[in-house]
Formats: structure tokens, C-alpha cells, sequence
């Protein structure tokens, strides 16, 4: 799975300010649904639902808050660099300055289950990493996580 099929430029944010995990969750949330035609509210407590059972929060600064929804056609993802790290409850008690938001439709178990895989996949990558983290603009972050280098050998 391509992540341009699922990240759309206007999903990836550089510099995202994040006070703490519920106001990021919030924030992410309201622009999820503006991209995907959800509701807001509705993207937000089925992100929070899914943090009470067990943090998103990976470790080594990385975070990848998922849900599925109803109304949801495709598989979207957003991608956001934190200005400053935030407390996510990860479970290397580490802060986290990397947020992968997947939003699925209800019956996309494999395509869900892919999508986690390989955004997983891609942000354990040490290279990637040390790029996602040294770029400051929306355009850079959106072309390192799509770029044909860093997506075929997490394939």
C-alpha cells in the first residue's frame, strides 16, 4: 500500500503546536473530518475510545492514533510533526513529537490492518526518522513520507 492512496497533502502538518495529548487528539480530530467529510466530534471520541484502551503512543517519539468509522469510504491518514514534544502515555514513557492519525472505514479489516503495517513499518525507520524530524515545512514532511526510497522496502 502506497501512502500517497491514503495521506493527502493537506492531512500533513509541520511545527503542529499541542498543549497535550486530549487538545492534539481534539485539534487532529476537527481537521480529519474537515479532510474526510466526518464529524469532528464523532472522529474525536472514537480516537479517545481507542486511547482508554491502551496508548497509540509506539515509543522512540512516535504516536499512531487510529479508529474506524461508519461514514468512511477509504482509509485517511494525517501526519503531524509536534512543535514541542507531548506527554502521550507511550509506552517507552517517552514524549511524543510524531503523530500518525489512520482513520478507517468499519469494514477495512486487512486494508486497516495494512495501512497500521506499513505506516508502522515507515516510522521505525531510523533515516526517516532523523528526515521527519529535520524538516520544517509541511511539503518536505509530505514528501519523505511518500517518497519511493522510504515506501518500497516497508512494502
Amino acid at each position: 500500500m502506497q501512502l500517497t492512496l491514503i495521506l493527502d497533502r493537506n492531512g500533513v502538518f509541520a511545527r503542529f503546536p499541542a498543549a497535550n495529548k486530549k487538545a492534539l487528539l481534539k485539534d487532529l480530530a476537527s481537521r480529519a473530518a474537515a479532510l474526510c467529510g466526518l464529524d469532528a466530534n464523532v472522529v474525536f471520541e472514537t480516537l479517545l475510545q481507542r486511547e482508554r484502551l491502551g496508548s497509540t503512543g509506539l515509543g522512540a517519539g512516535i504516536a499512531i492514533p487510529h479508529g474506524k468509522f461508519a461514514d468512511l469510504k477509504k482509509v485517511v491518514g494525517l501526519f503531524a510533526q509536534l512543535e514541542k514534544p507531548i506527554d502521550f502515555d507511550a509506552m517507552d514513557d517517552q514524549p511524543v513529537d510524531l503523530v500518525f492519525v489512520l482513520l478507517a472505514p468499519e469494514g477495512a479489516g486487512a486494508d486497516h490492518l495494512k495501512a497500521l503495517a506499513k505506516v508502522s513499518r515507515l516510522l521505525r525507520d531510523a533515516d526517516v526518522l532523523e528526515k521527519l524530524r529535520g524538516t520544517d515545512d509541511s511539503a518536505g514532511l509530505y514528501a519523505v513520507l511518500t517518497e519511493p526510497s522510504s515506501t518500497s522496502h516497508a512494502a
